[in-house]
């Protein structure tokens, strides 16, 4: 790579300037920090993005990790500063983290932009902290890397796997027909959380961390190291060393995250089984850094793809066996006749290169591309009256005799509508019925919460029926599993046909066939129509109320309008 001038170091604008007034504010008041003179001078300042928190319990170990990342950053030659940003706790915040992922974008943007870096390194874990702090990077476009703070380490309940998150979803039919008791459940609680790191599942904070390494933003085969392994120490001291070097390449995000890197990422979420999650993200970046990318990208290129990874929800492994059969790059190895394989990563070599030598030790948990565990395992991008502009389904989570079916919705106005009537007995609803949950989109939630896998009523539990069609404007978490149509756009709030759908219509879904249709007349949706009043937004003020007026649709990456693009690295005007 071509070495860069140091003496055009961005941050020599803030420590060596002409003014030199201004240097000396800035030098000297760091200085109380005991940094030596040889900090200002010339060497490379990287930014430490990191995203620890308490109240995140899934980055928790973040604080340690950044130490690792300065010691690297020291021995390349460059200076560290460590700065937190917002993080958003998928399990704790309220009244989703979703809400405030853009807000988390916007604390990186200006954090990194204001400040005197040269680089950056996002130390990201939980679900929104990584698509978060990336696009905030993006639009911004210094050299960065990022480091992923790893799974947990395999649950073990009774003998047996226990994934974190895909349990929950098992919990109301387990105490409903497997006698679950009050003692099992904190049992369970506690082996399904053993050690620091994020959902061990290929839940979306699994999915993110394979989306950095995908798209190339990674050191190869960081995403599946587990969170406690000494190998994630040493790969974040290793990009520590490497961000350094990026900076002297001038090796920027805009020329990693390129058209073809997007498209390799769509095709290797489709072979991992991830997360429904990852397309409203992988849009929301791409529109940061300024790359087409639409909805319908991610079924034409990524449908056809086999499913090469056994992991829950989609099978019974977990992350640490993942990591142990070889991790990633055997699966880049594995379809890199599909991919972009001159697609150029953080290290300076090309995605191809980094991951050739990949060897599968367990081809019960990582499966070759010629006896794959499902032939076609991408999202499905479904169209229709019903979602005009797009909605979606994971097909290797749901159930195959239900790809294909007809019938009459039971309608759920909100959330709360939801939870208050489910299990009543005198609920009309069977299985074939089609549950439709309505108002849980970006603006109607707000946020676009993860309650589109709504629990199956009481009743039917006891019948012993497992999977169901259920419908909804909003997501679901990636360790959940079931024939669920998400991200329904236009969402019901903001006048989407799914606002005007009654209990007892007609309801086709046809995944075959990408197609999801509402059977009322026309005549009688335009009376629908003509009665219906918008909902009052949920909040007046603050950020929710800027959020619900400005946010895109699902099928545009839920950003808010006004950050889509970059404003780049310029600050022309000094506070001094």
């Amino acid at each position: 790579m071509t070495k860069k001038d140091p003496g055009k170091l961005r941050s020599e604008a803030w420590f060596n300037p002409k003014d030199e007034k201004t240097g000396f504010i800035h030098r000297s008041w760091l200085r109380n920090q005991g940094y030596p003179d040889d900090y200002f001078r010339g060497r490379p300042v990287i930014g430490i993005c990191n995203t620890w928190s308490e109240l995140t319990p899934c980055n928790g170990h973040l604080r340690e990790f950044a130490e690792y990342v300065k010691r690297g950053v020291l021995e390349a030659g460059g200076v560290p500063f460590e700065f937190p940003v917002m993080s958003t706790g998928e399990t704790v915040i309220r009244p989703t983290a979703m809400l405030f992922r853009n807000l988390m974008s916007m604390d990186t943007e200006e954090s990194i932009r204001g400040n005197p870096l040269d680089g950056v390194v996002l130390l990201t874990g939980c679900d929104k902290t990584t698509p978060g702090t990336l696009m905030g990077a993006c639009s911004v476009d210094l050299p960065t890397i990022i480091v992923p703070g790893g799974p947990m380490l395999n649950g073990k309940y009774k003998g047996e796997r226990i994934g974190s998150g895909t349990f929950v979803w098992q919990l109301k039919d387990k105490i409903q027909n497997e006698g679950f008791t009050p003692e099992d459940q904190v049992e369970a609680e506690i082996c399904s959380a053993r050690s620091s790191g994020h959902c061990m599942t290929m839940g979306t904070a699994s999915t993110m961390a394979c989306m950095a390494e995908s798209l190339g933003l990674t050191l190869p085969g960081a995403a599946a190291i587990p969170a406690v392994d000494s190998r994630k120490k040493t790969l974040a001291q290793l990009s520590g060393r490497r961000i350094v070097e990026m900076v002297r390449e001038d090796l920027k995000l805009s020329k990693i995250l390129t058209r073809e890197a997007f498209e390799n990422a769509i095709k290797i979420n489709a072979a991992i089984g991830g997360s429904t999650n990852f397309i409203i993200h992988l849009q929301a970046i791409a529109g940061r850094i300024g790359v087409e990318l639409e909805l319908k990208d991610f079924d034409t290129l990524g449908s056809t793809i086999p499913l090469l990874v056994n992991l829950m929800p989609s099978g019974p492994y977990l992350m640490e066996d993942f990591f142990d059969a070889g991790g990633l790059p055997v699966v880049i190895n594995e379809v890199k006749d599909q991919l972009h394989t001159d697609a150029i990563t953080v290290n300076g070599k090309d995605i191809g290169t980094n991951n050739t030598q990949a060897v599968c030790y367990n081809t019960e948990v990582i499966a070759s591309l010629d006896q794959p565990f499902l032939e076609e395992a991408g999202i499905a991008v479904l169209y229709g009256n019903l979602c005009e502009n797009g909605a979606v389904i994971k097909p290797s989570a749901a159930t195959p005799e239900l790809m294909s079916h007809r019938g009459k919705a039971v309608v759920f106005e909100t959330i709360e509508d939801y939870h208050a009537t489910i299990d009543q007995p005198d609920l009309e609803i069977d299985e074939n019925s089609v549950m439709v949950l309505k108002a849980v989109g970006p603006v109607g939630y707000p946020g676009m919460a993860e309650v589109g896998n709504m629990d199956l009523p009481e009743k039917l539990l006891k019948k012993g029926i497992k999977d169901m069609v259920r419908i909804s404007d909003g997501r679901m978490s990636g360790t959940a599993f079931g024939t669920v149509v998400l991200h329904v756009s236009p969402e019901s709030s903001v006048g989407g046909l799914l606002a005007l759908v009654k209990t007892g219509d007609p309801i086709i879904l046809d995944v075959p066939n990408r197609k999801l249709h509402l059977e009322v007349s026309q005549e009688e949706l335009d009376r629908r129509k003509a009665a219906w009043k918008p909902p009052k937004l949920p909040s007046d003020r603050g950020y929710t109320s800027l959020y619900t007026k400005t946010v895109q649709q699902a099928h545009l990456g839920a950003d808010l309008d006004f950050l889509v693009g970059k404003s780049g690295d310029e600050v022309t005007r000094d506070a001094h």
